[in-house]
């Protein structure tokens, strides 16, 4: 059987990682991630409230490294065909509850999506894209910034890392408009390029009071879920998108792979592992290791209901438990964001809910 890429997400396909651990046992996939670089100005504040996207500037205030072993031998469980963790006791995943409880997202609201390329035919009056980006940021990057319909990161920084004391009202929208770009196109959408912004978020700074509108946490979760899918092939070893919710599901759910020392929970909950460091050395030898403990697990190794606990209750936001949010915690329903459409399973997982799994009848 050859990698046909129509095979690559079949459960019997010779692609998938788990194929080839005797022939890789160290293999360890490198994670591509930037950390945003711009300092969050109260008077961005406002918008980013508005915007949904408070909870997750604050998170991004804190520096955040990710175990790349310890989610090798996590990636290594996914199953692209059901979009959940295949372990010893049975299967778990990360849902929109633990987007909405890691990262403080909206899950409510319209799906996250657009036009990618030809702008001018969707922009109001039929503008060139790029007149768009000048209006609406006051300035527009050199050519050797910009590629295609992205602009490098760096560029971002720099033009918008500080905005100018005293600045008028709308230059102050121009700095958030930015600084919202780059948070999402770091924390949440990053590609495996890892140094560009793209432009497809123009359509939504634009009307920023409207942002609030949108399900980030869908696409977030949309978006985690393909980027895990594809380094499930042995022919992937860059992983991006939302790495640091991914990393916290995995300590919050499984003590034995939790960092000691990180007691102090705070909102929102990926906030509480914000400084660990878990080093860049031995690499292929901490795989093999996390691999065998995971082969070892345990019911009880797993937290079905962290949620729960008094210390999470005592934290939490209250808008994320707000009905229109929780009802769709349990929703087997599509995840979009652009191009991407992924299923949410949460049948497969019902003990996560505190139900209870009904043996698979086999096809």
């Amino acid at each position: 059987m050859g990698d046909d890429p129509g095979r690559l997400y079949r459960l019997d396909g010779v692609a998938h990682i788990v194929g080839v651990i005797n022939d890789e046992p160290r293999r360890c996939i490198s994670s591509v991630r930037r950390q945003q670089g711009m300092r969050l100005d109260e008077r961005y504040v406002p918008y980013l409230q508005m915007a949904g996207l408070y909870h997750l500037a604050r998170l991004n205030d804190k520096w955040f490294r990710l175990d790349e072993p310890l989610v090798s031998a996590f990636v290594e469980r996914w199953r692209p065909e059901t979009h959940t963790f295949h372990m010893p006791f049975g299967e778990c995943t990360i849902t929109l509850q633990d987007v909405a409880y890691q990262l403080g997202l909206p899950v409510d609201g319209h799906y996250v999506s657009g036009c990618l390329t030809d702008f001018h035919l969707y922009i109001e009056g039929g503008r060139p894209a790029w007149q768009w980006f000048h209006e609406l940021l006051g300035v527009l990057p050199p050519e050797n910034q910009v590629q295609k319909f992205a602009v490098n990161c760096t560029w971002f920084q720099e033009t918008f890392g500080e905005c100018p004391d005293g600045a008028d009202e709308e230059t102050v929208r121009r700095f958030a408009r930015a600084y919202i770009m780059i948070l999402l196109g770091t924390q949440l959408f990053a590609d495996k390029s890892g140094n560009r912004i793209h432009i497809r978020w123009l359509p939504y700074v634009a009307r920023l009071e409207e942002m609030g509108s949108y399900s980030w946490g869908s696409a977030a979760l949309a978006w985690l879920y393909r980027c895990m899918c594809r380094v499930a092939n042995r022919h992937v070893v860059k992983l991006a998108g939302p790495l640091q919710l991914l990393q916290s599901w995995i300590f919050w759910r499984f003590p034995l792979f939790r960092p000691t020392g990180y007691d102090e929970i705070s909102w929102p909950l990926s906030s509480r592992w914000a400084c660990y460091n878990p080093g860049i050395s031995n690499k292929g030898p901490r795989v093999q290791m996390a691999r065998l403990k995971i082969d070892l697990l345990q019911p009880r190794d797993f937290i079905w209901m962290p949620y729960s606990a008094l210390d999470v209750i005592q934290v939490v936001h209250p808008e994320v438990l707000e009905l229109r949010h929780t009802m769709l915690w349990r929703c087997v329903t599509s995840l979009i964001y652009f191009a991407v459409v992924e299923w949410h399973q949460v049948d497969r997982v019902l003990p996560q809910f505190g139900g209870v799994q009904p043996p698979r009848v086999p096809p």
